[in-house]
């Protein structure tokens, strides 16, 4: 057996096992961001009612004139159960304003420095608005854009594999890349064409 024929059968087995695996490892991925493109798609369909809270409190005065910033923080995560990361803390003359948003998510607090009253409104958009934000990577942190980046190399590299593949499929090979160009084309005229 020449090297040739050697390295073309060795390169259809890596390419097969790679693509299967790499599919299997990835099916969440797709079908993940499969369901939050159509959502996107149609929020109007999937939007869900707004949900507000408003809640008060007092801070101690001794962490308004010089802002104890993060005293002021991890009071209002332990008091009213906020999540999600710091977005803004504002410091003018009269009040304090800390905001924190994640995904579907935001809560803003209002602090009067004179009296250490404040009130948090909280506002949770649902479950479609999280995942839809999961999708876009708004206000989901270092860690998920560093997953939507890790997905979007995986996927391509089950797309390329997949595209080895038919090369070794000899009587679907000329019909399987016709196809991958038609669909191709086809998008690019559909932009074209259909947006503006």
């Amino acid at each position: 057996m020449s090297w040739r024929v050697a390295l073309r059968r060795r390169t259809a087995i890596v390419s097969r096992w790679l693509h299967i695996y790499l599919s299997m490892v990835s099916f969440a991925i797709v079908l993940f961001f499969s369901v939050t493109g159509y959502t996107l798609n149609h929020t109007d369909w999937f939007a869900a009612k707004e949900q507000t809270v408003r809640s008060v409190g007092t801070m101690p005065q001794q962490w308004l004139k010089e802002p104890a910033k993060l005293e002021i923080v991890e009071q209002l995560r332990n008091q009213h159960k906020i999540h999600g990361a710091m977005s803004d803390f504002r410091v003018e003359d009269a009040q304090l304003s800390v905001s924190f948003k994640g995904p579907g998510y935001t809560a803003d607090s209002f602090i009067d420095r004179e009296t250490g009253k404040y009130e948090v409104i909280e506002t949770r958009n649902g479950f479609v608005a999280v995942i839809n934000d999961l999708h876009k990577g708004r206000d989901t942190g270092k860690v998920w854009s560093g997953v939507i980046d890790a997905s979007a190399l995986l996927l391509v590299l089950v797309s390329f594999t997949g595209l080895v593949l038919i090369f070794f499929v000899y009587k679907r090979r000329t019909a399987g890349l016709i196809l991958a160009a038609f669909g191709g084309i086809f998008c690019v005229a559909l932009y074209k064409i259909f947006v503006p």
